[in-house]
């Protein structure tokens, strides 16, 4: 599966989310990608790559790195709201840098990944058709819309997951991290939805910092700073039967090793992100 598996900045700190934590710049975090052995990437936040679409897929190339696609957050719930205009905004980026999947969130509105709203009907109802309208326009671009269940967002615990398999189209981005820390089972939903799962994010976990979160105890950043993610084979999500489930299902998509971090500061050459990425990256060619 080496040609599958892809990296995300957020491996290296990078996020979207404002005080999160030390930004490394792209240059070095595409650089160390390559070093370890990664093929492709995931775009990052808006500003980590170039906006000059050009430049972003130069860049990308002059590091041996395809572009997989990005995450988007949207707010999908809102009936005063129509997310359709962000999402055709981005699209001439995925098609110039030859990306071909849109990872989607249902945003809350909010900053942050502390606080959601509760929904009424008429609010799941437009959350769901809306994430149908945005797959059927991206799919007009022939990009793949997943939709990812995220911790903070409008679809996180199981029965809300559930609730987008049953009553909406689009795909399945499964972060086995996301889904863990949300209180379900990775390994159990890579069963029972392989046929909807177009995109995954892997990510081990540390199960007590996740129960943490998911009784408010903490919060999702602290938990991330405390180690919430582990090296590939060093935490609690199962990564290996989730993988193995999925390769029988005949999953043909990309891996991306995102392992959220928040850093403090610049980290050493060759240690820090790099060195997480490089074991997980080993114990993934192990298997």
């Amino acid at each position: 599966m080496t040609g599958r598996v892809a990296g995300a900045p957020i491996s290296w700190g990078v996020c979207e989310v404002p005080g999160w934590g030390y930004q490394i710049a792209a240059d070095r975090v595409l650089a160390e990608m390559a070093q370890a052995g990664l093929v492709a990437t995931e775009f990052g936040p808006d500003g980590f790559l170039p906006a000059n679409l050009g430049a972003r897929k130069d860049m990308l190339h002059g590091y041996g790195l395809a572009a997989v696609g990005g995450f988007v957050p949207a707010v999908l719930h809102d009936p005063d709201r129509d997310p359709v205009a962000g999402i055709r905004a981005v699209l001439p980026s995925y098609l110039a840098a030859g990306a071909s999947t849109l990872v989607l969130a249902a945003a809350t509105g909010l900053h942050g990944y502390e606080h959601r709203p509760a929904l009424d009907a008429r609010g799941w109802r437009t959350l769901l058709s809306n994430m149908d309208r945005v797959a059927a326009v991206t799919a007009e671009a022939g990009i793949s819309a997943t939709l990812h269940p995220h911790v903070g967002t409008m679809v996180e615990r199981p029965d809300e997951i559930d609730r987008v398999l049953d009553g909406a189209a689009i795909g399945l981005c499964l972060d086995t991290g996301h889904v863990l820390v949300g209180g379900g089972d990775p390994a159990e939903l890579a069963g029972t939805a392989a046929g909807r799962i177009r995109h995954v994010h892997l990510k081990d976990v540390d199960a007590e910092l996740a129960a943490r979160v998911r009784d408010g105890a903490s919060s999702y950043r602290d938990a991330v700073a405390a180690g919430l993610y582990r090296p590939l084979g060093r935490g609690d999500a199962s990564i290996a039967a989730i993988v193995s489930t999925l390769d029988a299902a005949g999953y043909a998509g990309w891996y991306v090793l995102e392992q959220d971090t928040v850093l403090a500061g610049e980290p050493p050459a060759g240690n820090g992100p790099l060195a997480t990425v490089q074991e997980s990256l080993a114990w993934l060619a192990s298997r």
